[in-house]
């Protein structure tokens, strides 16, 4: 057995005590904010998403980007900011934006997702792991016959890659889903897809990790480290020295931060977004979607339906953008006429950061610098879907087991 130190209470830093300590290791936790913390999980979509398997960086971001870049409405912008770390993610980014590298990483994604999907089952049959998990697929809606082409290449490789996919008429969406009024030219169906309400989500995993005895330390920030040859000694903290056998940087945006300290290099930027939740709307779906122009996603959680969008590249900047959020609002109505902008006016905007490595896969694994250091981060908007994978891998290498899927595309030294 173990000591492991985990550095951030977010999802990723859960499912990796709780696979962990599954193992049979002995888990610290510490985590800078609350127990009731907003991390960045909480607020988000809530979707479990086989059917994202192209990552951040490919073909066609760039230019989506620039067009963007102006509209202070827009669901994507990079706050300029004089930033060699900033300079230096955008090249990698762009560098990565190609044909090659999404055939190379989707299988990776596709693994991971489907993987994830399995251990959200495992979980939620668990007792007091109820988390409303609901398995009825995602739509990707669509107003224009442009983007309904569009879609049809996404089907096609995900068709490709083994994950079950399909086109549907206007009609065909609204019988699949009928409890709200869609304007929508068709959409693209994945019926592997899943929902839950990540609040719910989060507290089942803690409740766990306190069933396992776990050590959790709140307002615990870790303010550096010592070090003995190649090897982490201890963390150091606001609340003092904690040492373990193994360390695991799961700080989410701020993961580069911790990993700079420690003369390691670990590209990330934070990729703030939005979320707004509607207690009693005007309708409520069934399934969950994503309005495709609009890049907005839609989910229902018990009575509630969560809006939520937006990639803003801006640094550790958790500031609401009005203008951001307005951009979601407006879109609303022009997919799902019952819905209008006042209707959100009284209800609280939410916003989290979202940590993006340059080629869009997540960080998992061992730093090769010191001989117990781990990092598992960089998840951009997958953070969720691929949490309980993430920790079950983690758990693997942190008790020296291979892998049972391959990290070489993940490693934290690969740039």
């Amino acid at each position: 057995m173990k000591t492991i130190c985990i550095i951030g209470g977010g999802i990723i830093g859960l499912c990796t005590a709780y696979y962990a300590a599954r193992q049979g290791h002995r888990i610290i936790l510490l985590e800078k904010g609350s127990p009731q913390h907003d991390c960045c999980s909480l607020g988000n979509a809530g979707m479990i998403v086989p059917s994202h398997v192209v990552p951040l960086a490919a073909p066609g971001m760039i230019g989506l980007g620039m067009r963007m870049m102006f509209n202070a409405e827009s669901p994507f912008a990079i706050k300029p900011r004089a930033s060699l770390e900033l300079f230096d993610w955008a090249l990698k980014f762009c560098r990565h934006c190609t044909e090659e590298h999404v055939a190379k990483s989707a299988p990776v994604i596709r693994d991971l997702s489907l993987a994830s999907r399995i251990c959200f089952e495992e979980l939620s049959a668990i007792p007091g792991g109820d988390f409303g998990l609901v398995k009825k697929g995602l739509l990707m809606l669509c107003r224009e016959e442009s983007t309904l082409h569009a879609e049809q290449h996404t089907v096609d490789l995900a068709k490709s890659l083994g994950i079950p996919s399909q086109m549907l008429s206007a009609k065909q969406t609204a019988e699949l889903d009928p409890n709200i009024t869609m304007d929508i030219a068709g959409s693209a169906y994945f019926p592997l897809d899943c929902h839950l309400d990540p609040s719910r989500f989060f507290e089942a995993i803690m409740g766990q990790l306190r069933a396992m005895q776990c050590e959790i330390h709140f307002h615990t920030q870790a303010t550096g480290w010592s070090i003995e040859s190649n090897r982490i000694a201890a963390v150091a903290t606001n609340r003092g020295d904690f040492a373990a056998d193994e360390y695991v940087i799961a700080g989410g945006s701020w993961s580069g931060q911790l990993a700079r300290e420690l003369k390691i290099s670990l590209p990330m930027q934070a990729g703030k977004g939005y979320s707004m939740t509607l207690k009693q709307p005007a309708q409520l779906p069934e399934l969950c979607a994503i309005l495709t122009e609009a890049r907005v996603a839609v989910t229902p959680m018990g009575s509630s339906l969560r809006f939520a969008g937006t990639m803003e590249i801006a640094g550790l900047d958790e500031s609401v953008d009005r203008d951001r959020v307005s951009g979601i609002i407006k879109s609303i109505p022009g997919f799902y006429p019952a819905f209008r902008p006042e209707q959100f006016k009284m209800e609280p905007v939410w916003s989290g950061l979202r940590p993006c490595s340059p080629d869009g896969l997540p960080y998992i694994g061992r730093f090769s610098r010191y001989d117990n250091l781990s990092t598992a981060s960089g998840h951009a908007m997958m953070g969720l879907s691929l949490a309980p994978i993430t920790g079950k891998l983690m758990a693997d290498v942190l008790s020296n087991r291979p892998p049972s899927i391959n990290l070489d595309a993940l490693k934290p030294d690969r740039f």
